[in-house]
């Protein structure tokens, strides 16, 4: 049986979003991807390309960078959910000069009230070293705090570093 909610967390191009994609697919649910990034450029487009064609078909994708609450309302019980990621949602309300800690206590509330399982993909950006601008590290503040406020909601947390997974807390699905 599925989690309600499962956080994949790894650095960038650790195979967290294909590792998340397994899980989903092998729910055994109808499979829905709430895509949450904003196309800025063609290295972003081709990302977004790339994303699509290793998902392959049978997936219904919804496009929301900002209101999750939304998207997954318009989701079924029978559904399995996919967000991905949670920290191109945060760069999208930093961006808007949104209210940070409203938009994430809304973000997390609707993570609770969604009608299917989710799986949450982010970032982990505390990793590496101290940004130089100001912008960046409130960022990496926010982005830290979204973490271990999902983790703590998430019955399941997964790292994810070079393609292999570690299980934070519960277990490995699967």
């Amino acid at each position: 049986m599925m989690a309600d909610l499962t956080f994949i967390l790894g650095g960038a191009s650790s195979g967290k979003s294909s590792y998340a994609e397994g899980i989903v697919a092998a729910s055994g649910r109808d499979k829905v991807y709430v895509a949450t990034s904003r196309v800025f450029d063609a290295e972003m487009r081709q990302k977004v390309q790339d994303h699509i064609k290793d998902r392959g078909d049978g997936w219904i994708t919804i496009e929301e960078p900002l209101d999750i609450a939304k998207a997954l309302s318009s989701c079924a019980s029978e559904q399995v959910v996919l967000l991905d990621c949670a920290t191109m949602w945060l760069t999208n309300v930093m961006l808007d000069e949104l209210e940070v800690d409203a938009e994430i206590d809304a973000f997390l509330n609707a993570l609770t009230t969604a009608p299917c399982p989710i799986v949450v993909v982010s970032n982990e950006t505390g990793l590496g070293i101290v940004p130089e601008n100001a912008l960046a590290r409130r960022f990496r503040v926010a982005q830290g705090r979204l973490n271990a406020r999902i983790a703590a909601q998430a019955e399941t947390v997964v790292f994810v570093a070079a393609g292999l997974p570690l299980a934070l807390k519960g277990s490995l699905p699967g």
